[in-house]
């Protein structure tokens, strides 16, 4: 019997997915129309006796968390508990303080990922991986990353051979290995031993004494001991740490939906607006047949959007209404937000550079070194109106803001 946990974090996380992340939690944040952990549980239960899900964190309990979990258990058919920290207790604090409800049912191990991860989740090849290595507590799943974007990430130098880690840091002030940790691991029950360790030595010397993480405090101890072995992916990942990077993942859960949902994307028809590359359209939304979407748009619940609109490598939130002939190009448009007539909404992409093997998405800074905005994707909050014939242009707006004229790199509080 195999479980997964998902590490949700809380609401002092994510700040960097503001102001979207200020209406809904993070890992509820719907891209290619689905909220981020759900493409976790989906591809958690396509493993083989896989019976529980476990989220862990420590947001409040919420309307959105419960509508998600009851929602998520009648689709899939599988147990999904939410488990809340008393405070953030780190990456490994909070397997430890849940152990007993995690080895409940004595299972022969546990995946555990982190939720501001996008994947296609090879999750039935790692238990392969796993149970051929008999002496194995942990599997962590990697991939390959540019020489100078490892550096952003926890490192791991492999046996070529056995693909056992012989040497893990995290974030390295230093180049150490272009082999980076993707935030996907399989443990073995005997985990918890290592991390009663850990545990027992912050008692004695750390103020916060429950704050155990895997990266720092556990990997490093099981190196070079055959305890710790790397699988590595050479399919697509990134990480979801800022809105911009929910834009990259948006695009590459769609193309994902050609294997897994093909039955997801829009396709041109009759009455249809043109259909360019992949698009998810939710049934309720009402979108006139003049219109243009894609490639890698993904288009909300009651959204409205009228003729002659173009719409490319954007998410349009649900209730929002997109007026006749506007342009979205790279933005999120916020939940009930209303883009007026002839306006344009664009932002600039950042994408992994093309020329660079293994690149990986930068976050980049918000800000540059003198203070001015970068240029980056377009957002707009919740309840946010436009109105007809202005452009925002790299912009940042907050919730509940009716904007009187066109804005460029700026945000608006």
């Amino acid at each position: 019997m195999l479980k997964a946990i998902i590490l949700i974090g809380g609401p002092l996380k994510g700040t960097r997915f503001r102001p979207l992340s200020l209406d809904l939690p993070k890992p509820l944040f719907p891209v290619a129309g689905f909220p981020i952990i759900q493409h976790h549980i989906e591809a958690c239960q396509k493993v083989e006796g896989l019976k529980e899900i476990l989220l862990i964190g420590f947001y409040q309990p919420s309307d959105a968390f419960k509508t998600f979990l009851t929602r998520a258990q009648q689709e899939f058919h599988i147990s999904i508990r939410y488990l809340q920290e008393y405070t953030s207790l780190g990456t490994a604090g909070g397997l430890y303080h849940f152990r007993d409800v995690i080895q409940s049912g004595n299972p022969e191990c546990f995946f555990v990922m982190n939720a501001d991860v996008c994947s296609d989740f090879p999750l039935s090849e790692m238990v392969d991986f796993h149970r051929q290595r008999s002496h194995a507590c942990c599997t962590m799943m990697g991939t390959e990353a540019s020489r100078e974007q490892a550096l952003n990430y926890g490192c791991l130098v492999e046996n070529t051979d056995t693909h056992e880690v012989l040497h893990y840091v995290e974030k390295p002030g230093t180049f150490v290995s272009s082999i980076i940790n993707c935030g996907v691991y399989l443990f073995s029950p005997e985990v918890f031993k290592h991390i009663a360790t850990v545990f027992a030595r912050h008692q004695e010397d750390l103020p916060s004494k429950d704050s155990i993480r895997l990266e720092q405090d556990i990997f490093p101890m099981l190196t070079g001991d055959s305890k710790l072995y790397v699988y590595k992916t050479q399919n697509f990942w990134s990480q979801i740490k800022s809105a911009g990077s929910a834009i990259y993942a948006n695009r590459l859960y769609l193309a994902l939906y050609h294997k897994t949902h093909p039955d997801r994307l829009a396709v041109h028809g009759e009455g249809m607006p043109t259909i360019k590359g992949d698009v998810y359209i939710h049934p309720s939304a009402n979108v006139d047949s003049t219109a243009v979407l894609g490639p890698n748009v993904t288009v909300g619940a009651n959204v409205t959007i009228g003729p002659g609109t173009r719409i490319r490598e954007s998410i349009i939130l649900d209730g929002a209404s997109i007026q006749d002939h506007s342009c979205i190009l790279h933005s999120i448009v916020g939940w009930n937000s209303t883009v007026g007539a002839w306006t344009r909404v664009e932002g600039t992409p950042s994408d992994p550079n093309p020329n660079i093997p293994f690149a990986k998405l930068d976050s980049g800074e918000l800000f540059s070194e003198d203070g001015r905005l970068n240029p980056s994707i377009t957002i707009l909050g919740r309840n946010v109106t436009i109105p007809s014939e202005v452009i925002v242009l790299n912009s940042i707006v907050l919730p509940h803001k009716d904007l009187p004229h066109s804005y460029k790199n700026q945000i608006i509080l």
